[in-house]
């Protein structure tokens, strides 16, 4: 049985976009939020758009460009190129201090002033290329954090938080969306819908969980 209504922090990426179609399993009445922070590849928001305009999806999108001045990274600077392999020490360039922390504290007042208990967000500590936010006992601090500050009992959902990206290919698949997960999202750090370049970090993370997927379902 559904339940209630549910925020869903949306990039347009596979993550968010599995997870989004997993709410509308689960509640009655999804938002998504998008959050504009002059990202280098802006076609992201409008992949957003089109999946929840074809879907008849309530959407937003907030605009968030302070976190581009603050936190310059190879997604938000023509002129810094992305890490190909994953730095010896510390995150890889493409970590953008505070993003995931600023997107559910605002999707959380978004949500708030909607009349919305429920958050959800497309991290993984299974798949989290280094980034320190995708670790569920950040989410789990915030979530905390969040209810003491707004007086107000948030729940934050991650349904990829302990699957990797085969198994989130297979969720996909459970929820019958795998052919929009696969060719109307973008995850590319080089800005390219569907299977991306190929050879960014996103791509090569999202191409090897495809085939181990299509390995163990044919």
């Amino acid at each position: 049985m559904k339940k209630g209504k549910a925020v869903v922090v949306f990039s347009g990426g596979q993550d968010s976009t599995t997870c989004l179609f997993w709410a509308i399993e689960k509640f009655e009445e999804v938002i998504a939020v998008s959050f504009n922070y002059n990202q280098k590849h802006i076609l992201e928001l409008e992949c957003a758009k089109n999946i929840c305009k074809k879907h008849n999806i309530e959407h937003h999108i907030l605009d968030l460009s302070l976190l581009n001045q603050l936190a310059p990274n190879s997604l938000t600077r023509a002129d810094i190129e992305v890490d190909k392999d994953a730095p010896k020490s510390g995150p890889p360039n493409t970590f953008v201090d505070g993003r995931n922390l600023l997107f559910l504290s605002f999707a959380a007042v978004f949500a708030k002033q909607s009349g919305v208990k429920h958050i959800i967000t497309g991290v993984s500590q299974s798949d989290f290329s280094g980034y320190p936010d995708c670790r569920d006992a950040f989410i789990k601090s915030l979530n905390v954090t969040l209810n003491l500050a707004m007086d107000y009992e948030f729940v934050i959902h991650t349904p990829l938080m302990w699957i990797d990206k085969e198994e989130t290919w297979k969720l996909a698949y459970d929820l019958g969306v795998l052919d929009i997960i696969k060719n109307e999202t973008l995850t590319c750090y080089n800005g390219i819908i569907g299977d991306g370049c190929g050879d960014c970090p996103a791509c090569k993370l999202r191409k090897r969980g495809y085939v181990e997927f299509k390995k163990k379902n044919q």
